[in-house]
């Protein structure tokens, strides 16, 4: 799963998103619509996590998705 995907499906991506990282509120995904960027940030703030471990943990959850 590449980030393409992922900004191509925004609404889709923000519940599954928000499984995983419920510290993200709607505005802070209203805000990212889709900015990888934009969303390390918003997990490094809100949960204090450095941002190699921040990319780390993203790559490993878009590993675990599957798109229908």
């Amino acid at each position: 799963m590449d980030w393409d995907r992922i900004a191509g499906n925004w609404k889709q991506a923000q519940g599954k998103l928000k499984e995983q990282w419920g510290k993200l509120t709607d505005d802070d995904l209203a805000r990212i619509n889709g900015s990888r960027d934009q969303l390390e940030g918003k997990i490094q703030e809100r949960y204090g996590i450095a941002k190699d471990q921040v990319r780390k943990d993203i790559d490993d959850w878009l590993s675990r998705q599957t798109w229908h």
